[in-house]
């Protein structure tokens, strides 16, 4: 057989490979949203205060974003982002934080700017945005919407407010995708990231790598990480989530107040239960 029979030959059974792969594809992309089960309810309410009482001006804090952010799949308050971040805060800060949750279930990076105009509205200190996973679902084109993100983040520093993001998280860890729509899920959640990383960070805000810190825990153990639904964070998902975000929300805010904040400890364990701080009021 010559080289030229040969050549083909490969060429035709790796051009046979991707048309595989592309109906395989075609197929997840419609039969898997359907295996997710669509929100009926809202998440638990997520404006919370922790801390003491006290003659100070208590420190506010906003948590803008999608379901991630507003923490669909928790089953109590104490275990949506806004209070298990303002938990943290609260008792590391030595302060009274009033947390508000402006997240919108199913909500896009388009929708960011419904969201900052109620949370400039309340003057807040800092504001954390978890955003994205619902752009990749969507396919959308991502120049658009790292421009939307920056403005976003540059109106809420003009408001005079700290801007926490925690970038796109990997959607190749769904258990309910799988390959290539695995590998597709994976590449585009971690472009979206990287593109808001630098988006972000030009805009004044500063960013939390979700996909980098929390892989390792939702790869390792995906039936607590993850909620009835699959797709969603459970509690201790949540909790995990909170705890690799307070390190860097913690670093923001005592730049901003010039106070060092008592240290994360070096551990797992879920932060922001009742043991951070008062009970929500």
């Amino acid at each position: 057989m010559g080289a030229g029979a040969v050549i083909g030959g490969v060429a035709g059974a790796a051009a046979a490979v991707a048309v595989l792969t592309g109906v395989v594809l075609a197929v997840q992309i419609v039969v898997t949203p359907r295996r997710i089960r669509v929100p009926e309810e809202p998440p638990p309410r997520g404006d919370v205060t922790y801390g003491p009482r006290s003659a100070q001006r208590a420190l506010t804090m906003v948590v803008l974003g999608d379901s991630f952010a507003a923490g669909y799949g928790a089953s109590r308050s104490r275990e949506c982002p806004a209070a298990l971040l303002a938990a943290g805060v609260s008792r590391r800060m030595r302060c009274r934080v009033s947390a508000y949750t402006l997240a919108v279930l199913g909500a896009e990076t388009p929708d960011l700017c419904h969201q900052v105009d109620r949370a400039v509205r309340l003057r807040p200190d800092v504001a954390v945005v978890y955003i994205g996973g619902n752009d990749v679902t969507q396919l959308s084109a991502q120049g658009a919407l790292v421009r939307q993100l920056g403005d976003g983040v540059r109106r809420l520093r003009a408001a005079g407010c700290e801007v926490v993001v925690g970038t796109c998280p990997d959607l190749g860890v769904l258990p309910p995708f799988r390959a290539p729509l695995r590998w597709l899920a994976r590449f585009l959640s971690r472009r979206l990231a990287a593109a808001q990383t630098v988006e972000v960070r030009r805009a004044g805000g500063v960013t939390v790598s979700l996909a980098e810190l929390l892989n390792p825990a939702f790869e390792a153990d995906p039936d607590r990480m993850f909620g009835a639904d699959r797709f969603h964070p459970s509690a201790d998902g949540y909790a995990k989530a909170a705890a690799v975000t307070l390190p860097t929300l913690l670093a923001v805010l005592g730049a901003r107040s010039g106070r060092r904040p008592v240290p994360v400890p070096r551990t797992t364990v879920p932060v922001g239960l009742p043991s951070l701080g008062a009970a929500a009021r």
